[in-house]
């Protein structure tokens, strides 16, 4: 789960991380009256959507009176603001923070995220702070400091001090710097995050390390130990659809592709997607039901796909352990007779009750295109998103 940056900065104030002064407001009116009562010589208004980028798509600006700043929010609010992470759709701001300008001498990175090849927490930095990470990653690899983190003893203070003293932080700076990491440490493993980033981390003309940006993402698993946190959830920064099947259970994410999958098992369900691009398809979504799912679930999964109007074909790719072929059988059948089947469907089932599904699906009536294998359906279901693409394009 993600939340907004005047959210995080909030969390990480409770713990002692510096954050700039500022609040979040949702009017030009509000805007102006926050900017009169922050009383400084310069303010930062700051676009509050889910995704990076948002400077150079207009989504950071600066004022100089309190008058600017409601000029700034009026043309602010309401906007499609549109980032390389948005897609060209973007969004629409719908709040904004107002900041204390903030002096800055120098930037760096912070992050904190779990290493899963090395099973442990990694904290990362670097001196090339306000720029995509990615992007120094791949040119200068050596400018960013990794410390990996026995989750046992956490992390120490000397790894903290290391870090700080890799950024070239010294003297009163330095103590401040270790105090700040220490501190998003904690903020990290107390709310099980599965991300901590803070860029840029900046130090000030005036010798404070302040988080200028920050970006908190909880593990979605661990939720029912954060209420407080689940209460931070925006739903008009999330698909609709990937809402509604937390509803129903299911596992859902929506991808740029023309194949809908169903799938049962997330392990299944991520080969499923790499066995379509290797066979030169997209991948529509991420979809599992489980290894349990009902018919119910079933149908409301198949209704998920249908709705994209960018599916060009659906590959149903059930292997029946706990989950019974003949369930997914009835589901395809009930979701449809009740909202109709426009495009090629491809079904490939083995497992529990399979002979019995399969005969359930051929005597529906439905136009469905059996794969011997997983292979055999992946290339089936490619081959029929093409030519039904083809038959759009021309129609």
């Amino acid at each position: 789960m993600n939340i907004h940056e005047y959210q995080a900065k909030e969390l990480l104030s409770r713990y002692g991380v510096r954050v700039p002064v500022g609040k979040v407001v949702f009017t030009p009116d509000e805007a102006e009256q926050i900017a009169r009562d922050l009383n400084c010589k310069r303010f930062v208004i700051k676009a509050q959507i889910h995704a990076g980028g948002r400077g150079k798509g207009g989504g950071i600006r600066f004022a100089n009176t309190p008058e600017e700043v409601r000029q700034v929010a009026s043309e602010m609010l309401g906007m499609r603001l549109v980032t390389h992470q948005t897609g060209p759709e973007g969004k629409i701001v719908k709040k904004i923070l107002i900041e204390e300008a903030t002096e800055i001498q120098k930037e760096f990175y912070l992050g904190i995220v779990i290493d899963r090849s090395q099973e442990k927490i990694v904290v990362m930095a670097s001196s090339e702070g306000g720029v995509e990470i990615e992007d120094v990653a791949r040119t200068s690899p050596e400018k960013i400091i990794r410390e990996y983190v026995d989750i046992s003893l956490g992390l120490l203070p000397f790894q903290a001090r290391r870090i700080a003293f890799s950024l070239g932080l010294e003297g009163r700076t330095l103590n401040k710097g270790i105090n700040f990491i220490l501190g998003l440490y904690k903020v990290f493993v107390e709310n099980d995050c599965s991300l901590a980033e803070i860029n840029p981390l900046v130090l000030t003309g005036d010798g404070e390390v302040i988080a200028l940006d920050a970006k908190l993402n909880f593990d979605d698993n661990a939720l029912y130990r954060h209420p407080e946190i689940e209460k931070l959830r925006d739903p008009d920064e999330e698909d609709p659809m990937e809402l509604e099947a937390k509803k129903w259970g299911i596992s859902y994410v929506k991808l740029n592709g023309n194949i809908g999958c169903l799938v049962n098992g997330a392990g299944l369900a991520m080969a499923t997607m790499d066995i379509i691009k290797y066979h030169g398809g997209e991948p529509a979504n991420f979809l599992d039901v489980g290894g349990g799912a009902s018919v119910e679930q079933v149908t409301q999964a198949f209704k998920m796909i249908l709705s994209d109007r960018n599916v060009r074909a659906i590959f149903v790719n059930i292997f029946g352990g706990i989950m019974k072929c003949d369930v997914i059988a009835s589901g395809i059948i009930a979701a449809a007779k009740e909202v109709g089947v426009r495009v090629p469907l491809i079904v490939r089932l083995e497992g529990t009750n399979v002979e019995l599904g399969r005969k359930m699906l051929s005597e529906s009536g439905l136009n469905i295109i059996t794969g011997s294998d997983m292979r055999d359906a992946a290339a089936k279901a490619v081959a029929a998103a093409s030519s039904s693409s083809s038959v759009e394009t021309e129609n």
